[in-house]
């Protein structure tokens, strides 16, 4: 593996949970393996791990763009990540609400009733 690897790897672990990885870890196959390692090395390795914005604004774009684009699958594991990531209720809340304005109501009302249902069950777990 590669350094740029190892970093997304890491930087994966610190805004998803280790719970989280182990568990994808644990699914990978030879099938799927060469796309795993492309997300942890571009997605994670590069995109996330660069520091030219906070974990907290990277996860409101990333919201926002799961929304606006309609890759509503992800939002919970990325509204997890919140927890991690430092991005607020009110900050999740601001930018579905930009998702509204400049992608659809439909959306962004969808992606808010995902958020609320995640953060319903990550208050359940404490």
């Amino acid at each position: 593996m590669t350094e740029t690897f190892d970093k997304g790897m890491q930087v994966r672990r610190e805004v998803l949970g280790d719970a989280h990885v182990d568990r994808a870890e644990a699914g990978k196959t030879e099938f799927d393996l060469p796309f795993q390692s492309l997300i942890t090395e571009s997605a994670w390795g590069t995109v996330w791990a660069s520091e030219r914005i906070t974990r907290r604004e990277r996860s409101m774009l990333t919201l926002a763009l799961l929304a606006a684009t309609g890759n509503f699958e992800e939002i919970p594991m990325h509204i997890r990540a919140t927890a991690n990531t430092g991005a607020s209720k009110a900050d999740v809340a601001e930018a579905l609400q930009h998702v509204a304005i400049y992608a659809g109501v439909p959306k962004a009302n969808h992606a808010l009733k995902l958020a609320k249902q995640t953060y319903a069950e990550m208050e359940e777990s404490i």
